[in-house]
């Protein structure tokens, strides 16, 4: 399986770094094998990318997927999500607990631990007991998994509702959830990375890669996962596009200006009257006019 450390990709420029739906959950359809495999329309198909300087930066750049930050996709969880561990669809994609991308990551997840109670925390008695954190076989420290999924994890039934319980303390206390919960969680579905580029004039600028967090974004383990939502064709369908939904997200990752910039972009390939080069595959079929 993959390690979830992977979603935070490593910043060139700091060096001590590693690298939403609100929905209310209801009791989540089963798919059987054939019509997961069906759901997911794969990994290799057109994108369509586009560059831009990062107004707050000059010695940065943004490479953008419109055909993801664009697309339709929205978080089932709860509602349809078919889980990355088969029979264990209530987990979503919590089952292998969170990695922390740092320790600053640690420390601010630790003071809302801190805040959480047993009316929102189900397992709050477990996690104060007896640790919330866990190391792997790596030595690399990460939510405790309980019971088959994440320590913070409300299962169905559970009066203070299901699912990421500092999730539920956002929500609650009027905050962004990735104000609350770990790196990898907040991110995921987004996938950031970094890659010099030196240019034919000997600059050299930093490419910030904003994406899809398809199944090779786990790694080699990803593909192994029993279902994933980025191109499930039932995850796509919501009345907004990712770079609208994902909106506090996207701002955290790249900053307000380069995040109104991309706006301005996406609105524009929305807008164009001609059919849309490289729409997501897992998107609904648009009428045409």
């Amino acid at each position: 399986m993959p390690k979830t450390k992977k979603a935070k990709d490593q910043n060139p420029r700091k060096a001590d770094k590693k690298d939403t739906s609100r929905q209310v959950p209801v009791k989540p359809t089963m798919m059987s094998k054939k019509a997961l495999r069906a759901d997911e329309k794969g990994l290799d198909f057109a994108r369509a990318w586009v560059e831009f300087p990062d107004p707050a930066d000059d010695d940065q750049v943004f490479r953008c997927d419109l055909t993801w930050l664009t697309s339709r996709w929205n978080c089932v969880f709860g509602s349809g999500c078919q889980g990355i561990q088969a029979g264990r669809a209530d987990d979503g994609c919590c089952s292998l607990g969170a990695h922390f991308s740092d320790e600053e990551d640690e420390q601010r997840v630790a003071g809302f631990v801190a805040r959480l109670t047993p009316d929102i925390w189900q397992h709050h008695a477990e996690g104060t007991a007896n640790g919330w954190i866990s190391e792997d076989e790596d030595g690399d420290r990460q939510t405790r998994p309980f019971q088959g999924s994440c320590v913070f994890q409300n299962r169905p039934g559970f009066a203070g509702g299901a699912g990421c319980s500092l999730h539920i303390l956002a929500l609650k206390e009027g905050r962004e959830p990735l104000e609350t919960k770990p790196d990898v969680c907040w991110q995921l579905p987004v996938r950031r990375t970094y890659d010099w580029i030196d240019r034919p004039d000997d600059t050299r600028v930093l490419q910030v890669s904003i994406g899809e967090y398809d199944r090779r974004g786990w790694g080699p383990g990803g593909h192994d996962l029993h279902w994933w939502c980025t191109s499930a064709t039932s995850a796509h369908g919501a009345g907004d596009p990712v770079y609208v939904s994902y909106r506090p997200e996207l701002t955290e990752l790249m900053g307000k200006a380069g995040y109104d910039r991309l706006v301005e972009l996406c609105e524009r390939r929305l807008a164009s009257q001609l059919p849309m080069v490289a729409p997501h595959p897992a998107d609904p079929v648009e009428p045409r006019a």
